[in-house]
């Protein structure tokens, strides 16, 4: 005597069918047709209403992973305009209202693209004047 298990079985393969599509559908609480977040990138728009007076209060608002140095040696490097100015202190003297864009480069990107001496890091400003 055989027992058919069939129709359970179809239940259970049509339930974990759907239960992983509705995993795998991203289920975020974005708007439809809303831009991914760069998380490398940030624009004035990003901090929109809030009113910050320095690129180092936007950047420790809504980036703060890049103001944290990995080791014990050298300093997070700031750059503006494609200038070296130092460290991340810097970034307290810039004004927001002319930033057209920040960006973060990691260790390993900001190595091969100055050379020694950037290890832990790259932080790119970009001002309104140069609109890069």
């Amino acid at each position: 005597m055989t027992v058919s298990l069939g129709m359970p079985r179809l239940r259970c393969v049509a339930i974990a069918a759907v239960l992983l599509a509705s995993a795998c559908g991203g289920g975020g609480s974005k708007p439809p047709g809303t831009a991914p977040v760069d998380r490398e990138t940030l624009r004035p728009d990003e901090w929109g209403n809030r009113n910050f007076y320095s690129a180092y209060e936007a950047i420790e608002a809504l980036r703060p992973a890049w103001l944290n140095r990995r080791g014990p040696d050298g300093a997070i490097q700031v750059y503006v305009d494609d200038n070296r100015l130092g460290g991340v202190e810097v970034l307290r003297t810039m004004r927001t209202t002319s930033i057209s864009m920040i960006k973060h480069l990691d260790g390993i990107q900001a190595s091969a693209r100055y050379g020694l001496g950037h290890d832990q890091g790259v932080i790119l400003i970009s001002t309104r004047a140069t609109g890069r």
